[in-house]
């Protein structure tokens, strides 16, 4: 199975154009302020506060995820979204073979949504991988639950055969 939320990408370049209109908007508000008021510097301060600690969320959030079980490996990788076409920043890449998952588990936290790989090495070590899955709809989420839960079972009933 092969998914990706690269639908995503324009929705949020939006939101990034929206974020800095309204954060030169209020700029502008806050030159025309400064003159007449003295509590303005503080309440652009905290709007200025705000404003980042959004812009630092939405670059946090925003991540391209791609998912593929097809063949004998699983490839899931992360990338950034903004200029993923022409930087290789904020990448996340992981291949493994099937048989190496022993578990998964999804995680919502309020807005912020993970996928957390445990695999085992040719050695028997055990350790885990997690991947950001906020932009990932519901519906891709539940066929890549699907699949992964395949995946599981059969490596089960192969250890105990």
């Amino acid at each position: 199975m092969r998914t990706n939320n690269a639908k995503v990408k324009n929705t949020i370049i939006s939101v990034y154009f929206i974020l800095i209109v309204i954060s030169i908007t209020f700029l502008i508000v806050f030159k025309i302020m400064s003159n007449e008021s003295a509590g303005a510097w503080l309440l652009m301060a905290g709007l200025a506060v705000f404003f980042v600690l959004l812009l630092v969320l939405m670059h946090h959030v925003s991540k391209f995820f791609e998912y593929d079980s097809d063949g004998m490996k699983v490839v899931v990788a992360n990338r950034g979204l903004l200029f993923a076409d022409k930087f290789n920043y904020r990448e996340h890449l992981i291949e493994f073979e099937k048989h190496q998952l022993y578990a998964y588990k999804f995680r919502n936290i309020i807005f912020y949504k993970t996928l957390t790989f445990y695999l085992k090495n040719s050695r028997g070590k055990k350790y885990k991988e997690t991947f950001n899955i906020t932009l990932v709809t519901s519906k891709k989420r539940r066929y890549m639950r699907q699949s992964l839960s395949k995946m599981v079972k059969a490596n089960i009933k192969s250890s105990t055969d």
